[in-house]
């Protein structure tokens, strides 16, 4: 994904690369946004997935960061509630649906967010790091098995700074128990592109993220896990042959 600079509060605009990731994006739209917290955040995290948001929202207040990158924004819900380190934090915005980058930074206009538009799936092209990169219930939505998603956690690890950590959660639609309601769910979200999880587990979860990162953590509460990633190995990789 190639990034155009941005000056704080404007808008990056960002060449898409061929994957079709827009049938997990293209739902989102404004009426979708406008239920999104009650439906899916309310409702659908503890009756269907079994892990209440204040799990996913009790994380970002350990981890946020000053200078934070949220990847798949949804609606801002979580960069509206949890508690920054800071009073006046950096906020970046990156995401491929339009819609969604105005809901979130119109919710977040107290912070100036940087809105950065493109596919998380095509290379990444940031001139700078980040201490904190949020990636909250997206790659569910992406296409294909998670050795393929495993694309944009390598691209994200790039604009991870030495000290900070990329974390967030996904939906998993193998080894976890789906009581009715999130059989029916990932059912229908599949069969229409909503979701691409089918094939997801929590070993190939953690095989993608410690492809791009030295230290790992990953937990399972329901049907989600949750995970966070530090020290990127593109860092390391680039400084020891720099070294050598």
């Amino acid at each position: 994904m190639k990034m155009l600079e941005a000056e704080r509060g404007d808008t990056a605009v960002v060449d898409t690369a061929a994957v079709d990731t827009a049938p997990g994006q293209a739902v989102y739209r404004p009426w979708v946004l406008f239920a999104y917290d009650l439906y899916v955040l309310k409702l659908s995290c503890s009756l269907a997935w079994r892990c209440p948001a204040r799990v996913l929202l009790a994380q970002y207040d350990r981890l946020v960061s000053g200078k934070h990158l949220d990847v798949g924004v949804g609606t801002g819900y979580f960069l509206d509630r949890c508690r920054f380190p800071v009073e006046r934090p950096e906020v970046h915005l990156l995401d491929l649906n339009e819609n969604s980058l105005r809901h979130a930074a119109r919710r977040l206009a107290r912070y100036q967010p940087t809105q950065h538009l493109g596919d998380v799936l095509a290379p990444i092209e940031l001139t700078e790091r980040f201490d904190s990169v949020g990636l909250n219930f997206l790659l569910h939505c992406l296409p294909g098995n998670l050795r393929v998603k495993g694309r944009a956690l390598r691209e994200l690890a790039k604009v991870v700074t030495d000290e900070g950590v990329l974390f967030g959660s996904t939906i998993l639609g193998r080894g976890v128990a789906h009581n009715a309601m999130a059989r029916k769910l990932m059912a229908v979200y599949n069969r229409r592109g909503i979701f691409g999880n089918e094939e997801d587990d929590e070993a190939t979860l953690r095989e993608a993220l410690e492809a791009a990162f030295e230290r790992v953590d990953v937990r399972v509460v329901g049907c989600v896990a949750s995970f966070e990633a530090r020290s990127p190995r593109a860092r390391s990789a680039a400084e020891g042959r720099e070294a050598g």
